[in-house]
């Protein structure tokens, strides 16, 4: 009997690569390549072929976990594990109100997992305590984006533009070994004869591809942004006519960018001047060219004035909502960038619908059957949240995420999530935080269950249920219904994934990310569907699926409403204006593919018979206008300031962090998996060689980093890879050698992202 084949996607970083999995008759899981799959064409990485090893039963949870009065954590049944949650979650609100409840979710959930938890929050506890572990990855770019184009989506175009572009600069990503299968289409890139800048203060394996490596100092990218667009303006290579007809607020952004002159940029970075007037060079010459920014210049205080003086550099120059060009963000986590639209994030509902706008509210109070006002306001923002556990937030229910090893400034937030009263998590494994727990629950895995995720291109995908899950195991949508029942609210918390997205695309109809018009049957028959994608249709006026109250076509559902406009009545972002009858909204253009005109949601167009043609979804936006009332992109002023912790004679020394091919983010999946493990076994310090000779260190021996907030031992790696006056530690591992222990939480006030990138510290020597 032969094996089923299924055709799924990897469960780690927002490529979300194609792969196929077959079921072996020991219990393993085969992984292998899926070629037809444009993201990786087959191409995986070490995590995503070993992707199967977690599913083992000796690696992952089988079953419930309650902490015994001794304080030891021992195996219970369902129900005793929900009805401790319940009369946990009961017990606070009662005593403190429904805001002593707080909810943390992750952005490796489904999109009908970060849906339902943030409608459990919101309807079930009534709390508005609710943030996610996204906010430590993209946050920044989002509010640039918005801020600039009226939108945030990772990248406005398919990764397969990148190829066809004339040079790409990319700031502060490490991409072959945070994700390495895209690598290929820099390369690519270069070898029809684009350019590739890579700013960063590492020599990384990224860096060596370059054509032009830039090496910052740590917490420069903003005054480094400034200066190139100081140049672009010395030298006349402004875009003046697509500053004039698609713009605003230039002049205010030109004043700030020339108060940055060279000399003082070189004097504040490390990069030289020449290095920059070249820099403008290779950008400016071509006909097409991107910015593409990822956690490097975005996890700083000053994150979104980062970004935004990036953005800034690619409208000047006239790169934005054209072909081959403009400013895109490089998502992280699997669904990072579906995790940030549908109503996890403390400040947000459904849709990409703002939690105080109420229009937003009435909308979505409608599809789910409950009064608008009924809706608690925005909450605390991620660091915030675990920063207030223990004192206003009194229990926590907790969701794929391990903040003891993630969070800034971990001991503390360790030390926080200690002093709850009661922590409940649902997990995979045991990760360090579920350690913590009250209660623990086993959730099924990627391969195990059905959903959709949206990768960083904004493309939703379907990942397919492959195998069946171990005996014990359950789902985070039945964990959300049955807790929703024993609290009270008996229906509204379906367990099958594609009600709850039929749902979803109720909810989401008419908002910034639109997903009305995509379906199970689309995405099954389809390399997956660019968002905003209105609601599909059959006969002009009526949508497919149209009935009853609440459903697709009736109120609060996609027919309810135009398509072609936003809730504000703002024209969708890069909608024409109108669209001839007969000829869909999109046309092949130079950028290569259907939709590429009418890139942007809007409607679908009227055939001569009266049919309306299904929604292409959007694959490139803003080539017509952008998601702004008068559909032109905002220029932000924007000026150099100093990170929040900068060295001192106590603390010399930059400390940055980030990733290594071989492990994902806190690591508790990957470091599980014994092939990895032998890859990257451990944390590490690199150091340069000047630095480690005044420390008095050699490779491999133990040094202690420290920065105010604590102190990590790891073993030196020495290299002339990086900056003399900077230290990188990767932060995948606990314990010791935790790089978070000594991060700062210090936020960017609009996007309140943690400064990740930038802290002081000293080196120390350590005996053995």
């Amino acid at each position: 009997m032969q094996s089923t084949v299924t055709p799924t996607h990897c469960p780690y970083c927002a490529l979300q690569c194609g792969m196929n999995l077959t079921p072996a008759p020991d219990g393993t899981v085969e992984v292998s390549e899926r070629a037809d799959f444009p993201v990786n064409r087959g191409a995986l990485c070490g995590k995503g072929r070993t992707a199967a090893a977690v599913l083992a039963p000796g690696v992952r949870l089988t079953s419930p976990l309650v902490r015994d009065e001794g304080g030891t954590l021992v195996p219970a049944s369902w129900d005793e594990a929900l009805d401790r949650i319940a009369a946990g979650l009961e017990r606070t609100r009662a005593q403190y109100g429904p805001d002593a409840l707080g909810v943390f979710g992750g952005g490796g959930l489904t999109n009908e997992k970060a849906y339902t938890l943030g409608k459990f929050a919101r309807v079930v506890l009534g709390t508005s305590q609710i943030d996610y572990n996204g906010r430590f990855c993209m946050s920044s770019a989002a509010a640039a984006g918005i801020k600039a184009f009226g939108l945030d989506r990772g990248l406005p175009f398919p990764l397969e533009d990148i190829p066809k572009s004339g040079c790409v600069i990319l700031v502060g990503s490490n991409l072959a070994e945070t994700m390495p299968p895209s690598l290929r289409f820099f390369t690519e890139l270069r070898e029809n004869g684009g350019t590739l800048i890579v700013i960063d203060p590492r020599r990384t394996k990224t860096a060596e591809q370059a054509d032009l490596h830039l090496a910052p100092r740590p917490g420069t990218d903003l005054a480094l942004a400034l200066g190139l667009l100081h140049l672009v303006i010395a030298e006349g290579r402004v875009d003046e006519e697509y500053v004039r007809e698609r713009t605003a607020g230039w002049e205010d952004a030109r004043a700030a960018a020339m108060a940055h002159w060279p000399e003082y940029v070189e004097r504040i970075t490390g990069v030289s001047v020449p290095q920059l007037r070249e820099t403008v060079r290779l950008f400016c010459e071509p006909e097409s060219a991107m910015v593409l920014t990822a956690r490097g210049p975005e996890q700083q205080s000053k994150g979104t004035d980062t970004v935004g003086a990036w953005i800034n550099l690619c409208l000047a120059t006239g790169r934005a909502g054209r072909p081959l060009s403009g400013y895109g963000c490089l998502t992280g986590q699997g669904n990072g960038q579906g995790g940030r639209e549908h109503g996890q994030k403390a400040d947000q509902l459904p849709g990409y619908r703002k939690l105080d706008d109420p229009a937003a509210r009435a909308h979505v109070a409608e599809v789910w059957g409950v009064d608008p006002d009924s809706l608690p306001g925005p909450g605390r923002s991620a660091y915030e949240l675990l920063d207030a556990l223990g004192t206003d937030i009194r229990s926590l229910l907790l969701m794929a995420s391990n903040p003891v090893v993630s969070a800034p400034r971990a001991a503390h937030v360790e030390e926080r999530i200690r002093s709850l009263d009661f922590l409940a998590v649902c997990d995979v494994v045991l990760s360090e935080t579920a350690a913590l727990a009250d209660v623990v629950l086993p959730v099924t895995q990627w391969a195990e269950e059905t959903g959709t995720t949206t990768n960083l291109e904004g493309r939703v995908l379907l990942r397919r249920r492959a195998v069946t899950p171990p005996d014990g195991i359950r789902s985070d949508l039945e964990v959300l219904h049955e807790l929703a029942a024993r609290l009270g609210v008996e229906k509204g918390f379906p367990t099958d994934p594609e009600e709850v997205f039929e749902e979803l695309r109720r909810a989401s109809a008419g908002g910034p990310a639109d997903y009305s018009g995509i379906t199970y049957r689309r995405l099954a028959e389809e390399d997956g569907v660019f968002w905003p994608c209105p609601a599909e249709e059959t006969e002009a006026g009526e949508s497919e699926g149209s009935g009853g109250p609440g459903g697709p076509g009736g109120p609060g559902g996609p027919g309810g409403r135009s398509s072609v406009t936003t809730e504000s009545g703002v024209p969708a972002p890069g909608l024409p204006e109108r669209s001839a009858p007969g000829e869909a909204a999109g046309s092949d253009d130079a950028a290569g593919g259907p939709g590429a005109r009418g890139s942007a949601p809007g409607r679908s167009a009227v055939t001569t018979d009266g049919r309306v043609r299904v929604h292409p979804g959007t694959p490139r936006l803003f080539l017509d206008r952008f998601a702004t009332p008068d559909g032109r992109a905002r220029f932000v002023p924007v000026s150099h300031r100093a990170i929040a912790e900068e060295p001192d004679d106590e603390y010399p020394v930059l400390l940055t962090t980030g990733r290594v091919v071989a492990q994902y983010q806190s690591g508790a999946q990957t470091r599980r998996v014994a092939e990895l493990n032998a890859a990257a076994p451990g944390p590490f310090v690199e150091l340069h060689p000047r630095l480690a000779a005044r420390l008095g260190a050699s490779e491999g021996d133990p040094v202690a980093v420290v920065s105010r907030r604590g102190r990590a031992v790891a073993p030196a790696r020495i290299t002339d890879a990086i900056r003399p006056d900077t230290v990188f530690m990767p932060f995948h591992w606990p314990g010791e050698g935790r790089a978070n222990t000594l991060t700062n939480p210090a936020l960017d006030p609009t996007s309140r992202m943690p400064e990740f990138k930038a802290c002081a510290v000293r080196l120390e020597t350590v005996e053995t």
